[in-house]
């Protein structure tokens, strides 16, 4: 069973292919086209596809359109109410369904030789959920939760796997919606809607809830029944807004405190009546919401369910993944195979990545070993890109596309902000070798995919400043050497010459950009920033000798 999975309605499409239950490679528009989320969530934009991932997923196994058995499209048409019915205020939402009513057409024209009947409609948060419970180590029966923005007429999904099936148990009819409180609340701050809602939780730790919590607590809580009220906040007549690029004052930071408090007691409460209906063990978040990592971690922490385990890909492009899942499991006896890693997009062979580097003409070498010239370079204080193997899926770094550094030296923080053009209030993470995290951090454990955070134990929050936020946490990623050798042995050769088993991990990008994804990326980036060293595969850039010598291999 060969299917192609796409997602495009809304916001970041993506492409993922899924073989006989497995999923063989899953990649966003965006690190093909070096636009931010691929595209705008606007109705002139929804009949936008994601060609190029498409056809990279289908070349990375040899495959052409006429080969699929089936392509999923993760928004069914038929399921989907006038916006104005639905309360929202979206006067283009015609033009948004009239593309969804035609994108086999539109399919079979980005895709040539693609039968128009083998494109198959999946509920969006059934896709959603599809992410996350067939993805999901050990969950053959386990709870799902879903929260985003909206799907066709609701914007929550509560639900439930037993093996092959996915039971829907209760979906939240629109206009409430907690995804889109939270994207009018990072609006109404100055940020950037359906793009920077990871901004205003990172504020939110500056500012004091109690200013505001009162009033939001009126307007967003749950209802007791497996469902909440969001909709219709004043934002205005709470505070000012920021304009963009504006300081932000302490209000703005209250808001923020408020608006995130209110958010984790609704999640909370849905997640206990969700344990109520099944009494499951595991729980699993897929949507936009789900990439909340504070939320993520109050829930693991708080509520009812043994293992709560968070789709690393959680937002729309997740939706590809899952709308081929879905129809995989419906369809094929086969039962979907769990997600080995996040590393499902593009990669290169060595001899690839040399030709890439001359064809550059930049001075490179090869050492011995570039996880331990790496972690030399970093004990000294350098900043490293590392560039290596497959791309991730989904929006965080995880150890394939990142930016690393020394983690004890405190003005780092302000220096990869300064590097990467970001805002000073936002923090940077930590990977960290999986034996050693809970001597560090306190929270759910093993972290592989940067979805929680955690206590910064008293002892370290000394010894690694740079990933310390203001609230004393921090969004770890656990290494666990028998999937990530690589940045293992990066960690423990850096752990050896420092004493700390960690270092600074931020994506590789700079701000308003995309993950860097492919060679060509990387050496854009590393030439425009002020980074040290560039680890590509197993060659090493040097910013000295790039401005010192002659092009060609050192």
């Amino acid at each position: 069973m060969r299917v192609l999975g796409i997602n495009a309605l809304f916001h970041d499409p993506a492409a993922a292919l899924v073989i006989d239950g497995e999923t063989v490679a899953a990649a966003e528009e965006e690190r093909f086209s070096r636009r931010k989320h691929g595209k705008r969530p606007v109705p002139f934009a929804a009949w936008e596809l994601p060609e190029r991932a498409a056809a990279w997923c289908l070349s990375q196994a040899g495959l052409r359109p006429g080969d699929l058995d089936a392509v999923t499209y993760s928004y069914d048409p038929a399921l989907a109410h006038p916006a104005r019915e639905l309360g929202l205020d979206d006067p283009w939402d015609d033009l948004r369904q009239l593309y969804a009513r035609q994108a086999p057409a539109f399919l079979c024209e980005a895709l040539p030789g693609l039968d128009p009947a083998q494109v198959r409609f999946v509920p969006h948060h059934m896709a959603h959920a599809a992410s996350s419970a067939f993805a999901a180590p050990d969950a053959e029966d386990c709870s799902v939760l879903v929260l985003d923005g909206r799907g066709e007429a609701t914007s929550h999904l509560a639900a439930r796997r037993t093996g092959q099936a996915l039971e829907p148990l209760y979906a939240q009819r629109l206009p409430h919606s907690l995804g889109l409180m939270y994207e009018e609340l990072t609006e109404h701050l100055g940020f950037l809607r359906s793009s920077d809602e990871y901004k205003v939780m990172a504020l939110a730790s500056y500012g004091n809830r109690d200013r505001y919590l009162g009033e939001l607590r009126r307007r967003i809580h749950p209802t007791g029944d497996g469902g909440f009220v969001a909709a219709g906040v004043p934002w205005a007549e709470l505070c000012a807004a920021r304009g963009p690029g504006e300081a932000w004052t302490p209000e703005h930071a209250d808001l923020a405190a408020a608006g995130q408090a209110v958010l984790e007691e609704t999640l909370l409460d849905l997640v206990r009546w969700l344990h109520g209906e099944t009494h499951d063990a595991v729980l699993t978040l897929a949507g936009g919401v789900a990439l909340n990592c504070v939320a993520n971690s109050r829930i693991a922490a708080e509520g009812p369910f043994s293992r709560v385990w968070v789709q690393p890909a959680s937002g729309d492009a997740g939706t590809a993944l899952g709308g081929a899942l879905w129809h995989a499991a419906d369809a094929d006896p086969a039962p979907a195979r769990p997600m080995a890693g996040a590393d499902l997009g593009r990669g290169w062979s060595e001899a690839e990545l040399e030709a890439w580097l001359k064809t550059a003409a930049v001075p490179f070498e090869r050492p011995a070993d570039v996880a331990a010239t790496v972690a030399e370079a970093l004990a000294q204080n350098a900043t490293v890109a590392w560039f290596q193997g497959r791309a991730e899926f989904g929006p965080r770094a995880l150890g394939h596309r990142s930016l690393l550094a020394h983690p004890g030296r405190s003005g780092n923080l302000e220096r990869l902000n300064d590097i990467k053009g970001r805002e000073q209030f936002r923090p940077v993470a930590p990977m960290v070798l999986a034996d050693r995290a809970a001597e560090l951090f306190e929270g759910p454990l093993p972290s592989p995919y940067m979805l929680f955070v955690h206590e910064v134990r008293p002892a370290w929050r000394e010894r690694i400043p740079a990933v310390v936020h203001v609230d004393g946490t921090a969004r770890i990623q656990t290494v666990d050497p028998a999937t990530e050798p690589l940045v293992a042995r990066m960690l423990s050769r850096f752990d050896e010459l420092t004493g700390l088993p960690v270092v600074v991990n931020t994506s590789l990008n700079t701000a308003g950009r995309p993950m860097v994804d492919d060679p060509r990326d990387a050496l854009e980036c590393f030439g425009s920033a002020p980074v040290d060293l560039l680890a590509l595969g197993p060659f090493v850039v040097r910013r000295r000798g790039l401005y010192a010598g002659s092009g060609g291999r050192a």
